[in-house]
């Protein structure tokens, strides 16, 4: 008796993946029927989901060198999105100085580019499905480059917002594309611990920026720590240049199309001429936005986005954003080399998050298809958002309650580091789901979380100092616990009734990745 391997899809129409075991007798069936045909991973058990072509262009074909070759020349761009942004909060006491000005009102500076990160990752859409995911990438670094130097040379305070406002509208899309790269790359077996890798790396950046221009800041002014920023743009914009590909694959096509090699050729690639040239029977850039939009109101992808993500994300980045306005006055009279290893608290807690997600959400995934007779459901995924969330309101409350009764700044850390585990496992666990639901309109629903985590951003840097100052941090930090705290009500929604929402409601047809 041997088993035979299949797969099959939900006979519902809600997307669940079923993965079939068949006992048969004959041996030598084995060899010739449905598990020969498919193709496995190198254990030879693993069924590759989705089956690869038997291109060797196929991205899912790829070696693992060249898998992760193309996924390291995105990461520096997914760190750089929120640390360019939080480069900038150590240096508002300098900047004031220069113009003249509150430091509450120089802080405002980064409020533009908070912003302008959602509508700057749902514009690149479009261009992700219908151009590439390449040209994209190399288009927004090379342009955040060029901003970093504007706000470097700026003469005033109004020239140097508008070029961070820029900033955070060119350096939004790595935070969209990721989620299309991991799809078009990697196998479902693979994807939770990619994704982990990902969001890791643009929710680490809002930490490690400012922990490196704390310490810079020492020993140059605003302006030339502003310059050691440009340096990791170029680094970001030369690593697309060496080690960049395009994953988007048109699999509509019975001979793909050949491209030009050598420089020309690179420059083309990189540049999106190819990805013009190759964009007949690619879903159109209207199209693509419609169904943008068309994505966003399915209810699977709404609650847990704007219902969830919203919320969990604002008071993380409401902290990086006034941390210094809250350590530096009485009574704890921080330094700027303090503010600066204060910030290993929430890289701890996203290092932390980072590893738990590596090995949890895969655990979960695998013990829900042993449990469930070889059937997977995406919504199993959701059960792993409470052991952080749990963690992410006591880090709220521990957070408030040292600044309210003025006690170690060990409670300031410790909270914020739990507060950042918490951001982390969740929007992992999040990604993941979206993106078995949405596995060919990644980029569309990635664009959504990345608008409704800068929502929530951009809204909490005009009101989280007032109400600290009027209702004290114990009042603000504990309420802030408690909406995050009701807001599970979204994530609970989905798994009661996700399934049944994707069967009536499936994603659109027009703008699939092919």
């Amino acid at each position: 008796m041997v088993e035979r391997v299949n797969t099959k899809t939900d006979p519902e129409g809600a997307g669940d993946v079923y993965i079939v075991k068949e006992e048969v007798d004959n041996s030598a069936e084995a060899g010739t029927g449905a598990h020969s045909q498919l193709k496995h991973a190198k254990d030879g058990k693993t069924v590759l989901i989705p089956q690869p072509s038997d291109d060797q262009n196929d991205p899912l074909n790829w070696s693992w060198i060249k898998k992760h070759c193309v996924f390291l020349a995105l990461l520096p761009g997914c760190f750089l999105t929120d640390w360019v942004i939080t480069w900038g909060s150590t240096l508002f006491e300098a900047q004031a100085m220069d113009w003249h000005m509150s430091v509450p009102d120089v802080a405002n500076s980064i409020s533009g580019a908070i912003f302008m990160q959602g509508p700057g990752g749902l514009l690149a859409v479009p261009l992700v499905q219908r151009y590439g995911r390449l040209p994209v990438l190399f288009w927004s670094q090379f342009l955040t480059l060029v901003c970093s130097i504007g706000a470097t040379y700026a003469s005033g305070y109004a020239g140097f917002t508008a070029c961070r406002t820029l900033q955070g509208f060119f350096g939004a899309p790595p935070q969209v594309i990721g989620l299309s790269i991991v799809h078009d790359m990697f196998f479902f077996h693979e994807r939770a611990r990619k994704v982990n890798i990902w969001a890791f790396s643009f929710l680490l950046g809002p930490y490690l920026g400012p922990f490196v221009s704390g310490f810079i800041i020492q020993e140059l002014d605003w302006r030339n720590t502003f310059g050691v920023l440009c340096g990791f743009y170029g680094f970001s914009v030369l690593l697309i240049i060496l080690l960049g590909d395009e994953t988007l694959y048109n699999r509509n096509l019975e001979k793909q199309p050949t491209r030009r090699g050598g420089i020309i050729g690179r420059v083309m690639l990189l540049t999106g001429v190819t990805g013009v040239m190759e964009s007949e029977g690619k879903p159109g850039v209207w199209e693509v936005t419609v169904d943008l939009f068309s994505v966003f109101v399915r209810p699977y992808l709404l609650l847990p986005t704007l219902g969830f993500v919203t919320w969990i994300t604002m008071w993380t980045i409401g902290l990086v954003s006034t941390i210094t306005q809250f350590v530096k006055p009485p009574p704890y009279l921080f330094s700027n080399t303090a503010v600066a290893l204060l910030y290993f608290a929430p890289m701890i807690g996203t290092l932390l998050a980072e590893f738990w997600g590596h090995w949890f959400n895969d655990f979960l995934c695998n013990r829900y298809i042993r449990t469930h007779g070889g059937t997977y459901r995406p919504e199993s995924r959701l059960w792993g958002i409470y052991p952080s969330w749990i963690i992410g309101i006591i880090g709220l409350v521990v957070f408030g309650e040292t600044l309210q009764h003025q006690v170690s700044w060990v409670g300031i850390a410790f909270g914020w580091a739990m507060n950042c585990f918490s951001t982390l496992g969740c929007m992992v666990v999040i990604s993941a789901y979206v993106l078995d639901v949405f596995p060919q309109h990644a980029a569309l629903a990635a664009a959504w979380m990345n608008a409704m985590r800068t929502v929530g951003g951009f809204c909490v840097v005009y009101f989280q100092l007032d109400w600290v100052h009027h209702n004290g941090p114990a009042i603000a930090f504990g309420c802030q616990a408690a909406i995050v705290a009701f807001f599970i009500v979204s994530i609970i929604a989905v798994q009661l009734k996700g399934r049944q929402w994707r069967a009536r409601f499936p994603p659109p047809v027009g703008s699939r990745s092919t």
